[in-house]
C-alpha cells in the first residue's frame, strides 16, 4: 500500500528525575561527555516485557520522547535482540544529539542497526529501508521508530514505483520553495489527492513526482502494492500513545539537556552545507537553530521555537499511530 521512491528491487540504570517521578536514562554525549537524560519508559509500560515473545520480531511505535527507544534497549537486553532503527532522521550521519540517536553506550549494551549511516545529501527513502532492513529479520529484532510510514510499508507492503528523475525532483523542489505545498497539491489526481495526508509537505512532493515521472497516480501504484516483508500477524506490534501534556514537558526537558551538551555546535557544523530542501534538513529544531546561528533570531527564541515545532511533529505521529495502526497493541502513557 505504500509506494518506493528508491528502490526495493541508552545507559541502562534507571535514575529519577527529582520532580517528575518518573524513570530516566542518562547517555552521555559525544560531543562534551555530558549526561542528557533520555526519556525511558515509565514503570507501568516495563511491565509488559514479560507478556513479550522473546522469539518473534517486536515492532515499537511512538512519538518522539515517548520513551520507547530506552523500552527497545530494555528488550534488546532481554532477548539479544537487535535494535533496529525506523526513525527516517536517526539515519543520518550528520545528526546525533539533535535526533537523539543511541549513545556509545547504548551501542556498546545491544547491537543496533541503520543508525547515522547515510550522508547527508545522500537519497534516502523508505524503500531503501525497507531494503536493509530485509536480511536483519534472520535474527532477533527490536524495530524501533516514529516513522510511521516506515512500519506501515513494512507490515502492509510496498508498491514498487520507479525512482524520481533529479530533474524531476528540482522541479518538485523549485514548486515547493516558491509556490508553496498547495501548488503541488492542487497538481495531483483526485484519487491521489482525495487521500493524501495535506499536513505532510513531503508526502504531498512525493504525490507529485511520481505522478510527474511516471505518467500514473500514486493511488494508482498504491492499488498494486504485493505482500509486506512482515505480516503483522507475524510479529508484536506495539504503538504508544502518551498524554500530550505528559509529552510535551519530556520534549521540553529533553531539548533543553541537547542544548546544554552541544546541539547548536551541532546545527553549527551543518552551515557550511545547509539546504534547507533536503530530506536530512528536517530534523527537529534544525531549522530554528540555523535562524538563531545567522542571525536572524535570539537563542531563546529559536529554542522556544523548536520545542513547539517538537510538539507539532508530536501530534502529527499520535495523528498516524491513532487512524493507521488500530491493529497495533496501544500503550497508553504514563
Amino acid at each position: 500500500m505504500y509506494e518506493n521512491g528508491g528502490g526495493f528491487n541508552r545507559e541502562r540504570q534507571p535514575r529519577r528525575r527529582s520532580g517528575d517521578g518518573l524513570p530516566q536514562r542518562g547517555r552521555p554525549s559525544t560531543a562534551t561527555g555530558c549526561t542528557i537524560p533520555r526519556n525511558s519508559p515509565v514503570p507501568r509500560m516495563t511491565d509488559i516485557l514479560s507478556s513479550l515473545s522473546r522469539e518473534a520480531p517486536i515492532l515499537i511505535a511512538g512519538p518522539t520522547a515517548s520513551g520507547k527507544s530506552a523500552l527497545a534497549l530494555d528488550l534488546a537486553a532481554r532477548d539479544g535482540r537487535m535494535v533496529v532503527n525506523a526513525d527516517a532522521l536517526q539515519v543520518y550521519g550528520c545528526w546525533h544529539l539533535l535526533t537523539a540517536r543511541p549513545s556509545a553506550q547504548d551501542e556498546a549494551a545491544a547491537p543496533h542497526a541503520l543508525y547515522g549511516h547515510i550522508a547527508r545529501d545522500a537519497p534516502y527513502s523508505v524503500g531503501h529501508w525497507l531494503r536493509e532492513v530485509a536480511p536483519l529479520l534472520s535474527r532477533p529484532v527490536v524495530i524501533v521508530g516514529g516513522t510511521g510510514l516506515y512500519f506501515t510499508a513494512l507490515t502492509e507492503g510496498l508498491a514498487d514505483i520507479p525512482p524520481t528523475p533529479p530533474a524531476i525532483r528540482a522541479e518538485a523542489d523549485r514548486i515547493r520553495v516558491t509556490e508553496g505545498p498547495a501548488a503541488l497539491l492542487s497538481a495531483l489526481d483526485p484519487a491521489t489527492a482525495a487521500r493524501i495526508d495535506r499536513l505532510n509537505p513531503a508526502r504531498i512532493q512525493r504525490a507529485w513526482e511520481v505522478l510527474h515521472a511516471t505518467g500514473r497516480g500514486l493511488a494508482d501504484w498504491q492499488a498494486e502494492t504485493g505482500p509486506p516483508l512482515l505480516p503483522l500477524d507475524q510479529a508484536q506490534a506495539l504503538a504508544l500513545a502518551p498524554d500530550p501534556g505528559w509529552l510535551n514537558a519530556r520534549i521540553d526537558r529533553r531539548f533543553d539537556a541537547m542544548i546544554a551538551n552541544g546541539a547548536l555546535d551541532e546545527v553549527r557544523a551543518e552551515l557550511p552545507h545547509w539546504d534547507p530542501a533536503r530530506p536530512s534538513a528536517r530534523a527537529i529544531g534544525a531549522p530554528e537553530l540555523v535562524a538563531h546561528l545567522r542571525g536572524e533570531t535570539d537563542l531563546s527564541t529559536a529554542i522556544a521555537a523548536a520545542k513547539t515545532a517538537s510538539h507539532q511533529y508530536a501530534k502529527r505521529q499520535r495523528t498516524w499511530f491513532r487512524s493507521r495502526m488500530g491493529a497495533w497493541r496501544r500503550l497508553d502513557l504514563p
